[in-house]
């Protein structure tokens, strides 16, 4: 995946969850149907906090990937439809069913890229398959996380 990385504005005031930029472009809709570009990633965000949900979500637009997002494992299970979404991106400290356990979940259904957004440093034995990005982050960290994990195995059915 070569993504452009466009210089971000400071944010007014993120939570301390949320990653460090915001850049909120007018073109882009999360209604917007993905487009056929194969560069274009589906991605499927959990995050269960506000404020790094946005900001998430217009980070992966800016740098041209449609994204959706869900506020918890379980609707996130009950959203996620096999062959959807080329990755998912994922906050480990999810109240109720953890992000790993998420990824366990969905991973008995399709193989698929799994970047685990967290504020707590990456594990000695992260996930499997799994790339780490530690909040907050910058876009460049973004566009490092999403190359690396679309890098790995090719996708198939578990």
């Amino acid at each position: 995946m070569n993504a452009t990385v466009s210089t971000p504005s400071a944010p007014s005031a993120p939570s301390a969850n949320a990653p460090s930029f915001v850049d909120r472009p007018s073109s882009l809709s999360s209604d917007s149907p993905p487009s056929a570009d194969p560069n274009r990633l589906r991605i499927l965000v959990v995050e269960d906090d506000a404020d790094a949900m946005a900001t998430s979500l217009e980070a992966l637009r800016a740098i041209g990937h449609w994204a959706t997002g869900v506020r918890s494992a379980e609707s996130a299970i009950t959203r996620y439809m096999r062959g959807a979404f080329d990755l998912l991106m994922l906050d480990v400290g999810l109240p109720g069913l953890s992000g790993k356990d998420l990824a366990a979940k969905l991973m008995a259904i399709e193989r698929i890229p799994v970047i685990f957004a967290s504020g707590e440093p990456e594990p000695a034995q992260p996930p499997a398959g799994s790339v780490w990005l530690r909040k907050p982050y910058a876009l460049e960290d973004l566009n490092r996380a999403l190359t690396r994990a679309c890098s790995g195995p090719v996708r198939d059915a578990a």
